[in-house]
């Protein structure tokens, strides 16, 4: 499995350790390109990072006018529902800065159609992409069952690979989800992995290992970096190992 796995000694550090990352991606792009393009996750481990990013001495080292917020998966319920992805990192982040509100760029719930809607976000994506879909920067969770974004187990979004984003309709879970594709998250600057938590070490040591087993492990950059920071919980296995 490529990537460069970053073991913190608790979540504090590892929060600190991404809210340093985000600025410095952030920081670099916006000089070379004039923009900040980052993919979030969803979760409560990228939760507490866009809180802290939210807060000083993080906040006032961004230039928020330049920064770009896209959804790597979102579930299908309205925007204001508790389990809205987008609605967690508006409560965390962006309610918090000064971000102009056409740089936010959720993926679209109003559809009755799930295809349209995935099919508007792709739209959107190759717009303002200009049809070469390139993130700076990528954050990603893992769940205990190996999946990350929405692609998980089994399902037919794994297998999506001429379009920007899918429906995807994981039997393990009570609503149908968007989420971007392997070809997209693949092209991204850098990619970082969060896990956090000892119910995540066995999988976590069996993706790092290498495979084809679980989704996370077609998280391969073309031509980017790909991290993953881990709480000391999460890395007992890659400890034992070591």
């Amino acid at each position: 499995m490529a990537g460069t796995p970053r073991i913190f000694a608790d979540l504090t550090a590892l929060y600190q350790g991404a809210a340093q990352c985000f600025i410095e991606h952030a920081q670099l792009a916006i000089a070379a390109r004039g923009r900040f393009t980052v993919s979030l996750a969803g979760g409560s481990t990228p939760k507490k990072l866009y809180q802290l990013l939210a807060s000083e001495p993080y906040k006032s080292q961004i230039d928020w006018s330049a920064v770009h917020l896209f959804w790597g998966d979102e579930r299908y319920i309205p925007y204001n529902h508790s389990d809205s992805n987008y609605r967690m990192i508006k409560e965390a982040l962006f309610d918090h800065v000064p971000i102009p509100a056409e740089n936010i760029h959720g993926m679209p719930v109003g559809y009755i159609d799930l295809e349209e809607a995935a099919q508007a976000y792709s739209q959107e994506l190759e717009a303002f992409f200009d049809g070469d879909i390139r993130l700076d920067l990528t954050f990603l969770g893992m769940g205990g069952d190996g999946h990350t974004a929405s692609l998980f187990p089994g399902d037919p979004a794994l297998n999506v690979l001429d379009r920007p984003v899918a429906v995807a309709r994981p039997q393990s879970q009570p609503t149908p989800r968007l989420t971007l594709t392997y070809p997209v998250l693949n092209r991204s600057r850098c990619i970082v992995f969060f896990v956090a938590g000892a119910d995540k070490a066995t999988v976590l040591a069996e993706v790092i290992a290498g495979g084809t087993r679980y989704p996370s492990q077609g998280i391969i950059p073309t031509d980017g970096a790909l991290f993953w920071f881990i709480d000391q919980l999460a890395a007992a296995k890659l400890l034992e190992k070591a």
